[in-house]
């Protein structure tokens, strides 16, 4: 199966009755052997590299990729394999953890705000302001900490409103050309078994592990559940999900490239003209280097 239709197959379209235990979390490998994986990404980090200097020299969009997924789904990983290519000047990368105290006085997207990424830049979110409709429902320990007037806390209208709060604040950063794409790396509760005790036995990452990851399978229907109605709610043709098969982190890196260069390529962009006082400009100077002797 080619890249591109399974970038189709992954898209949350806005207004489907989407179930995430319909999409697969493994599918048909997008290459056929390790160097023919390293030659196609080679190639999808040439187009992206290319395509970032476009949007900086343009500077009138910027894009935010968001990157979800329970714990061990590959987050990291793709984030330092796709954007491997990436001009380091002109791109931010966020994790999002536990939030600070100083955080926690503040509403909650107060935080992400501070980081979205400024005109001519690609912005990354490991993690995002996705976790208040996601750990903040599941746990309400995390929720509590939020210190939200009672009557608030309680409502039954809450997630709805959430839900709400995110699409109308990702509807003002497309007005104001910002592109947001969001993946989530769908991987099975095996999968998830076999890397957590991978990363048990390695001792370069077995600093990794913790009690949570081993809390989180305990919730794993809760979360599921609540991912699924998040990414029903919030997938939007402006701001789309889409669902990465995360059990084969090379073609779920491979997708991902497709998506981003895609997006990418859809917006108009140039470089900056150069008008009849700019070319004389650059004349002057042209001259001027001419003379030097050296």
């Amino acid at each position: 199966m080619k890249v591109k239709q399974q970038v189709k197959d992954c898209l949350v379209k806005e207004g489907s009755r989407f179930r995430l235990a319909q999409r697969p979390t493994l599918i048909k490998s997008a290459y056929t052997s390790p160097e023919h994986y390293e030659e196609k990404m080679a190639a999808y980090r040439a187009e992206l590299s290319a395509h970032q200097n476009l949007l900086f020299a343009h500077g009138r969009y910027s894009l935010l990729l968001i990157f979800q997924g329970m714990d061990t789904s590959g987050k990291d990983g793709a984030i330092k394999e796709v954007m491997a290519g990436v001009n380091p000047q002109s791109s931010q990368v966020h994790s999002f953890k536990s939030p600070s105290q100083e955080e926690l006085r503040h509403d909650y997207l107060w935080r992400s705000h501070r980081y979205f990424p400024e005109r001519g830049f690609i912005g990354i979110f490991n993690r995002s302001y996705y976790e208040e409709v996601l750990i903040a429902r599941v746990d309400p320990e995390v929720l509590k900490q939020q210190n939200l007037p009672k009557e608030l806390a309680s409502s039954k209208r809450l997630w709805k409103e959430r839900f709400s709060d995110i699409i109308n604040m990702e509807d003002y950063l497309y007005r104001n050309g910002t592109r947001v794409v969001k993946f989530f790396l769908h991987i099975s509760m095996g999968e998830q078994k076999k890397r957590i005790l991978a990363r048990i036995d390695d001792p370069k990452k077995s600093w990794k592990v913790s009690r949570a990851d081993i809390d989180g399978r305990l919730k794993w229907r809760a979360y599921q559940k609540a991912n699924e109605e998040c990414l029903r709610a919030t997938s939007r043709s402006k701001a789309p999900w889409y669902v990465i098969p995360a059990d084969d982190k090379k073609t779920a890196r491979l997708i991902i490239s497709k998506v981003i260069v895609e997006t990418l390529k859809a917006l108009p962009l140039a470089y900056p003209s150069v008008d009849a006082a700019r070319t004389q400009e650059l004349n002057s100077l042209r001259r001027q280097l001419l003379k030097e002797k050296r």
